[in-house]
């Protein structure tokens, strides 16, 4: 019996964001991402979903009243 590993992905809008390392978790990968898209800092992850020998991770930005 083989095993393999399924390559994980970040999708933020249509932008797929490869994975930084193997060792941080999807929230840990949120938070890293959010220096370069601020809107990440308060964003939802969903998944995995697994597909085409990808594991996905989808970022669903928080849309919210301010005040």
């Amino acid at each position: 019996m083989a095993t393999t590993t399924l390559r994980r992905v970040f999708k933020h809008g249509s932008i797929e964001l490869p994975d930084p390392a193997l060792t941080m978790t999807p929230a840990q990968v949120r938070d890293s991402y959010a220096a370069t898209y601020p809107e990440l800092a308060t964003a939802n992850i969903k998944g995995p979903e697994h597909a085409q020998g990808k594991e996905l991770y989808t970022f669903q930005e928080v849309i919210g009243a301010k005040g």
